[in-house]
């Protein structure tokens, strides 16, 4: 999704090919998990670091440079899609979704997937066919999956932002769909939304209250 596709596979062919992975909205009451997945360009941005540890500003000028310089790609399950299958599948769904579609946009195959995290969809999604390495704390660790951190995290948060001007009441501009004393509060008033995760514990217990 950036940067002469010749130059990646003239990389590939000097260096294999990895891809970085990582996910943002696991825990949230609300909205879609997103997951994010990235090869390195040579002219990737310094800098990169777990989006975490980094200032929304940070994060902010580091992505549009990432997204310039790399090759990247983004896999979204929705909070029905969640409901249906839990939120680890759904994650391992969102990764999968993402290798795909770089995998697809790059027309070349990976010889490994780094996954932030202690699990990979291998064996746990169907549609999985590459080998990959989970590395507990790798999005400090790894920069493709630093890479990938970011470009979650950022695409999340600005579903979440658009989301609250539909669904003024909750805070999502500002929790981003946890759940904050805003968002209970909220919730046990207006109930959830068509965006809520309805498996998730608080959002159960507070469907049903009268």
């Amino acid at each position: 999704m950036a940067t002469n596709l010749g130059d990646y596979l003239v990389l590939a062919k000097r260096e294999a090919l990895v891809i970085g992975v990582d996910e943002a909205g696991r825990g949230p009451l609300a909205g879609p998990v997103v997951a994010a997945a990235c090869v390195l360009g040579p002219d990737a941005p310094a800098g990169l670091d777990d989006s975490k540890q980094l200032s929304a500003k940070r994060r902010a000028l580091l992505e549009p440079q990432i997204k310039a310089s790399c090759r990247w790609a983004l896999g979204v399950v929705q909070a029905d899609e969640i409901d249906r299958i839990n939120i680890f599948a759904a994650t391992m769904l969102a990764m999968t979704r993402a290798v795909a579609g770089l995998v697809a946009e790059l027309d070349a195959e990976p010889e490994q997937v780094l996954i932030d995290g202690n699990k990979t969809p291998h064996g746990r999604v169907p549609e999985w066919r590459w080998p990959a390495r989970a590395i507990v704390g790798g999005d400090a660790l790894e920069p493709c999956i630093s890479a990938a951190s970011i470009l979650a995290k950022e695409h999340r948060d600005r579903v979440m932002k658009a989301a609250a001007l539909t669904h003024p009441h909750y805070g999502w501009e500002r929790n981003m769909g946890y759940g904050t004393a805003e968002h209970m509060a909220a919730l046990r008033v207006h109930g959830p939304t068509p965006l809520h995760r309805r498996s998730f514990a608080p959002v159960a217990q507070l469907a049903f209250l009268p």
